[in-house]
């Protein structure tokens, strides 16, 4: 019988190009390991919900009264839900004809749209056009749809920083274009040197790559930095003189553990440039629901917001948005409320106050445990999370393990974090799925576990490596 379509020998290339290794080997592993009743506790992608964080009080009261709209009809409905959360639900069911079980518009409900225009413009001080934002099933939609327009052929290139979230290699890799990489400096708290990003571009044109956007991460992922406002203008001058445009992966501007470096948006800086790369350059900005302290991975609400796209282009692009008919209605009425949260006077301010503050407060304390508790362990060096919800610590591994891994056909921080998981149950992300220096080892884990937990889970860490490191050494 003749070889089928879906036989793997016959499947696109691009698609076997793909690897994700959040949802890779060590994660297939730790489920299986989960199945024989093993206690596994999963780190390997920032899912904080699944790790305990309970949901906000609010956003969940008025995404209930939309789904169950009968609900605002009973004469009893003020007595489970606040006044204020009654009348959220009662705007947002106004706002698409058909509530929650309807279509959108392919770019998201024009009101919710208005509603991120205006926290935009709270941001970073400049007005927002709702026409130029798209809600998207999570971020990672919109990040891809963008990628998908950009990329022409794999002469194409995209300049990504490594150590980096995989969904850019795998997608730049599944969309047939080219991945650029240009490293950040880890002795410099994973810091961006703009004469190494000037060689990696003169590099990859010298190979016949036509370099057309450059992704920055923002807080970082997986390494947790912070840019400053200096960095992202030598950025931004950069993408001008090369004209390129620029990604901004903002998903973790709300997780920020330290004063010295808040969150500023890319959009903020460029306008504080002024003419002409104010008008000129070309800027998509990315946002969800997902981290913060919403944690609302499962909701899969984002967007993106364009600066400087040509109409015809933004046509383009909603055609593209249309062949999907519309985004998750309800997720987008929970970027509507991340947008739009209870203000003072309100009945559920203090609440959702209290939540919020609470939540990252707690990830603060978490991301100094963390770096404090790998900094003690052998031959483990970790810069501190000043953002984002991850650890990204460098494993100095012996010559024996390298030997070890290279018997078993495995890279040696894969190998390291198999012997992690199998001896306690922390399933990780091996250094070599984000990218890294040749001959230099990491590991990412989110520093989300409960923080009561968080002790008892450094103590498992600390004895196994100790322990490993004494048996390879």
């Amino acid at each position: 019988m003749s070889s089928k379509p879906l036989d793997y020998e016959n499947l696109n290339e691009n698609v076997k190009k793909c690897q994700y290794a959040v949802r890779g080997e060590l994660y297939l592993r730790a489920s299986q390991l989960q199945k024989e009743g093993k206690k596994i506790i999963f780190t390997n992608v920032g899912n904080p919900h699944a790790l305990g964080q309970k949901p906000l009080t609010f956003p969940r009261q008025v995404i209930a009264l939309c789904q169950a709209p009968f609900l605002l009809d009973d004469p009893n409905v003020g007595l489970l839900f606040p006044a204020d959360a009654i009348a959220r639900a009662k705007h947002y069911l106004s706002l698409n004809s058909g509530g929650l079980g309807a279509y959108s518009d392919s770019r998201g409900i024009p009101g919710v749209r208005k509603e991120i225009a205006d926290f935009i413009e709270r941001r970073d001080g400049y007005p927002s056009d709702p026409e130029l934002i798209f809600l998207t099933d999570g971020a990672s939609k919109g990040i891809m749809q963008i990628l998908h327009t950009i990329i022409r052929g794999p002469n194409d290139g995209v300049l990504v920083p490594v150590p980096q979230y995989p969904l850019y290699s795998a997608t730049i890799s599944l969309y047939g274009g080219s991945l650029v990489p240009y490293y950040l400096e880890e002795a410099a708290d994973w810091g961006l040197d703009i004469n190494d990003l000037r060689q990696c571009i003169g590099q990859a044109r010298q190979n016949g790559v036509t370099v057309r956007a450059m992704v920055i991460i923002n807080p970082g992922n997986p390494t947790g930095q912070c840019l400053t406002e200096a960095n992202v203008k030598q950025i931004l001058q950069f993408c001008h003189q090369e004209n390129l445009v620029l990604l901004g992966d903002e998903v973790y501007q709300q997780n920020i553990y330290q004063d010295e470096h808040p969150f500023i948006s890319a959009r903020k800086v460029l306008m504080d440039m002024g003419p002409p790369i104010t008008k000129e350059l070309q800027l998509v900005s990315f946002h969800t629901v997902s981290k913060g302290y919403w944690g609302e991975c499962g909701q899969r609400g984002g967007y993106f917001e364009m600066t400087n796209i040509p109409p015809k282009s933004v046509e383009e692009i909603y055609k593209v948005a249309s062949i999907s008919l519309s985004p998750n209605v309800p997720a987008q009425i929970f970027l509507g409320l991340m947008a739009n949260p209870p203000k003072p006077g309100d009945i559920s301010y203090d609440q959702f106050v209290r939540e919020s503050k609470g939540i990252l407060e707690s990830l603060r304390r978490r991301a100094h445990l963390m770096t404090d508790g790998f900094n003690s362990c052998r031959n483990v060096v970790c810069n501190f999370t000043e953002g984002a919800m991850y650890s990204f610590p460098q494993i100095q591994l012996p010559r024996g393990v390298i030997d070890a891994a290279k018997k078993l056909g495995k890279t040696p921080d894969v190998f390291y974090c198999i012997k992690l998981l199998e001896a306690t149950g922390i399933s990780t992300v091996p250094g070599s799925g984000f990218g890294q220096k040749e001959g230099v080892f990491h590991l990412r884990t989110r520093i989300l576990p409960a923080e009561e937990d968080m002790p008892s889970i450094i103590a498992s860490f600390k004895k196994f490596n100790d322990d490993f490191m004494e048996q390879y050494e």
